[in-house]
């Protein structure tokens, strides 16, 4: 690939994703839709609990075989922030300004314990070239076959989808406020 074709690759184009539309995302694959599924504290749950629930989302993934799933941190990561503050307490000399970082060291560790079980799963359904009352009756089966499998659901919609993206790309944690067009809003259209 030349080097002026690729400064003409959009992010859209790199990453495959066409535009937004009725149900998801157009890609270059298809068309996906997506579904956020609520976790479970399994830490609270007991050994036959867990094995119920896992014993669930067999019987989903066996209904559904084509669902896609992605999991994600549903939370910003503090790494950055460590490697500053543990580069800062080497270097540190002043008693009161160690004592000041390893408080904060100690804060963001609590932070990230507790964010930490802030996961988000997302299933996704490609459709290939089905028309929108096909896309229609098959979301509306998968997502009653995970609902009756006790799993808290939901489809996720345009600004849903824009928050998913920018979380997963790591661009921003309230990605539905990411214009829909880059640079649109310096332009009075």
């Amino acid at each position: 690939m030349s080097k002026n074709k690729k400064k003409q690759n959009t992010v859209q184009q790199l990453l495959g994703i066409k535009t937004f539309s009725k149900f998801g995302l157009k890609t270059a694959k298809g068309e996906l839709a997506y579904f956020v599924i609520s976790p479970t504290n399994i830490s609270v749950l007991s050994y036959t609990n867990i094995s119920l629930k896992i014993w669930h989302l067999m019987q989903v993934l066996s209904a559904q075989p084509d669902i896609e799933i992605t999991c994600l941190d549903s939370c910003e990561r503090f790494d950055n922030n460590m490697q500053f503050l543990k580069s800062r307490l080497a270097d540190e000399t002043n008693d009161k300004v160690v004592e000041i970082i390893n408080q904060d060291m100690n804060y963001l560790d609590n932070i990230q314990v507790e964010m930490s079980t802030a996961r988000q799963f997302m299933f996704s359904v490609r459709f290939r070239k089905e028309k929108d009352e096909q896309m229609f009756n098959t979301l509306n089966r998968v997502e009653k076959a995970i609902a009756e499998q006790g799993f808290e659901i939901k489809r996720l919609n345009k600004a849903d989808i824009k928050r998913f993206l920018a979380i997963y790309y790591g661009a921003s944690m309230q990605g539905e406020l990411i214009p829909d067009i880059d640079g649109a809003d310096a332009f009075n259209i």
